[in-house]
């Protein structure tokens, strides 16, 4: 298995707002072509590739909510100053720091009412827009989940019930900026991490410039490359998994 980070930089913005940035990654046309060319490597290989991208390979609640409650703190705060200085001790017998408490009661409700509204807001921002939620989210666990959703990937397409143990998943997740391929253990035995790494590269080169489904196409060019020397066409040899390029919210 391999996987690498591409550049937040230069990925397209659009496609951390949009509903179903899945579906936008790549046009219809564009998925015809990669699974034309999907077809057309697997004819001189007996190995087999899937293609799946996916809006994030999880949702991170608990990250947008603890982003939510942050922004929402700050809010009130910088609100309650701006409106009195005295009302910056609900802040701190809010979290129990009794000590700065005074007797505002109604400044109490206003630093409350300020606090809930944002924190709704931000919620529902923080779980709509991607980018901002990327903030809040360690690329430690971003790397975990990608490698979790691959994996649960490769596994529920049956991408490992082929014949000779010779399938590859080419996984990409949207949120997480990250590229993983998964190859299966007839594979991994012959083939390098190098050759993966070079998949890998092939595909982040490509979305950084735009060039999303060229990039793709020729790292299954690639793949078939690789796997035609270890792996060659044989007779009788049949198509095992769909050519189709998969789309899905998570992994």
């Amino acid at each position: 298995m391999t996987f690498a980070d591409f550049s937040e930089k230069k990925f397209p913005i659009k496609i951390q707002t949009m509903k179903h940035p899945e579906e936008k990654f790549l046009t219809q046309a564009e998925r015809q072509r990669i699974e034309e060319r999907i077809a057309a490597a697997e004819k001189r290989t007996s190995g087999e590739i899937v293609v799946k991208v996916v809006a994030e390979s999880y949702h991170y609640p608990l990250e947008a909510m603890q982003g939510s409650l942050l922004l929402a703190i700050m809010v009130g705060i910088a609100v309650a100053l701006l409106i009195s200085e005295e009302t910056m001790w609900l802040f701190f017998t809010f979290f129990g720091f009794s000590f700065f408490s005074a007797p505002h009661t109604e400044s109490m409700w206003f630093f409350l009412a300020i606090f809930s509204v944002s924190f709704m807001v931000f919620h529902e921002l923080l779980k709509r827009v991607s980018f901002l939620k990327r903030i809040f989210v360690r690329k430690a666990n971003m790397r975990e989940e990608v490698e979790e959703g691959a994996t649960y990937s490769f596994f529920r397409r049956n991408i490992h019930h082929t014949v000779n143990r010779t399938g590859i998943l080419i996984y990409i997740s949207l949120f997480e900026h990250r590229v993983r391929v998964v190859a299966d253990q007839g594979i991994n035995e012959k083939v390098t991490q190098s050759d993966w790494d070079e998949v890998v590269t092939i595909i982040i080169n490509g979305i950084k410039t735009g060039k999303q489904a060229d990039a793709i196409a020729t790292a299954v060019d690639r793949c078939a490359n690789i796997l035609a020397a270890h792996f060659p066409i044989t007779t009788g040899d049949r198509n095992e998994l769909s050519n189709k390029v998969i789309l899905g919210r998570n992994g």
